[in-house]
């Protein structure tokens, strides 16, 4: 199917006019395989919606949103719509309180899913030829499977590594000859410590050329970090368990927004507040509809990450919309004395200073009835804690320009590397120690 640079050239190029067609085409069936469930046959008849009722996009604006509370509400298979003895894999959400959010899948849903992230994959240059690991968990969550089944698809040997052991996934890479891999953000500057810490220069010393990165949002700054620590580029990835998981969204080798595929989903950007479009190129909620899936479609899915549209044309040729780097989430967003911040904000200044190190902690807590905010990070390696000189004038530098940011003063703290607890797992930013927040 591969030809030209494209996975498939003719669903990724296509007419703006054929896409939107094909959206409501697909969206049509999806709401006459739905309307048979106990569920959304009371939805739809509640908002008169029949797959006859669906002329343009303009019709979805008529269905009610989904959110992840309603995937808990109806936990575990209440929004299931084929008979279970379709359902071959259920993923999901690491919620740790509560109902988790589960997906079930049919087969045809990870075909097309596999389909999904071998379009991702290629598009930044992955081929058959190359060696693929991939260092997220394996289980519940879909970063693992969903990469997995993903390269597969696309032909590449497959290095199921999994999470965690640094040394280990070192081995492999130099063992195997890892070309391409897959690891959260945080999880791939830690790799590059350990790199160094072991006297292995993974610029010279390694095959890697391609970066895939996910699950974490990240500045543009640590992007640039990682693809200078490995000398190679880092592309970024959108995905989430209740959209399948990984290539929801993938960057193209432009790096200028991330292609979401709109043959799989129905994007709308929305204001969080009054649940309506934004102007073109506005930052609001991403809302997405799933029109290829069999076992559980999602209508209206209330993301909460926030994002814009870029407008104009790639000149990459793909015609599918491009979502500018997340800028967060609306349930993520930090207010301190009244003032809205979201901590990819105080990453993006952090990632500004070489003298910096990658790992850092924003606490904040109530003393004396006033709202502090501490941002705690950790020095680089060619810093020394004891040049206090060096490391004041570093740190009022740091405050005027998060000051100028997010216009209130936190306080800054520079720390030895390694000072910072590294989790297991997606990175912990934000500790919030107020007991009414």
């Amino acid at each position: 199917m591969a030809s030209n640079g494209f996975w498939n050239e003719e669903i990724e190029t296509m007419k703006r006019s054929d896409l939107e067609k094909l959206q409501v085409e697909r969206l049509r069936k999806t709401v006459e395989i739905a309307q048979h469930s106990p569920y959304y046959s009371e939805v739809f008849k509640k908002n008169n919606i029949t797959p006859e009722s669906i002329k343009s996009l303009e019709d979805l604006q008529r269905f009610p949103f989904t959110t992840k509370e309603d995937l808990r509400s109806h936990y575990p298979f209440g929004l299931v719509l084929v008979p279970m003895e379709k359902v071959v894999r259920v993923h999901s959400s690491s919620g740790t309180t509560g109902n988790p959010t589960v997906v079930a899948h049919s087969q045809k849903d990870l075909d097309e899913w596999a389909e999904q992230v071998a379009r991702c994959m290629y598009m930044v240059g992955c081929r058959n030829t190359d060696v693929f690991q991939n260092t997220s968990g394996y289980g519940m969550f879909t970063g693992g499977l969903g990469y997995q089944y993903g390269a597969e698809r696309l032909g590449a040997v497959t290095v199921p590594a999994a999470a965690g052991n640094s040394k280990r996934q070192i081995k492999f890479i130099m063992d195997f000859g890892t070309t391409v891999i897959h690891a959260i953000p945080s999880y791939a500057t830690r790799l590059a410590e350990v790199f160094y810490e072991m006297g292995i220069d993974p610029k010279k010393d390694t095959k890697l050329r391609i970066f895939c990165l996910g699950a974490e949002p990240h500045s543009e700054e640590q992007r640039q970090r990682i693809e200078q620590l490995f000398g190679i580029k880092a592309y970024n990835c959108f995905g989430m368990s209740e959209m399948n998981g990984p290539g929801v969204a993938f960057e193209c080798k432009e790096q200028n927004g991330l292609h979401v595929w709109e043959d799989y989903v129905i994007p709308e950007i929305l204001d969080p507040v009054t649940l309506q479009p934004v102007p073109e190129g506005e930052v609001g909620e991403l809302v997405l509809t799933t029109i290829n899936r069999e076992a559980m479609p999602l209508f209206r899915y209330r993301t909460r990450d926030l994002t814009r549209f870029i407008p104009g044309d790639c000149p990459c040729g793909r015609t599918h919309r491009r979502l500018a780097r997340f800028q967060g989430r609306s349930d993520d967003m930090i207010i301190v004395k009244g003032v809205n911040i979201f901590p990819i904000q105080i990453e993006r200044i952090l990632m500004g200073f070489k003298e910096l190190g990658m790992n850092y902690l924003i606490t904040i807590d109530t003393i004396s009835n006033n709202d502090e905010m501490q941002v705690e990070v950790e020095i680089g390696d060619n810093m020394r804690i004891d040049d206090y000189p060096t490391l004041q004038n570093l740190t009022k530098e740091i405050t005027r320009q998060l000051k100028d940011e997010i216009l209130l003063t936190p306080k800054v703290k520079l720390v030895e590397k390694g000072s910072i607890p590294q989790a297991e797992g997606k990175a912990v930013r934000v500790k919030d120690f107020r007991k009414n927040h």
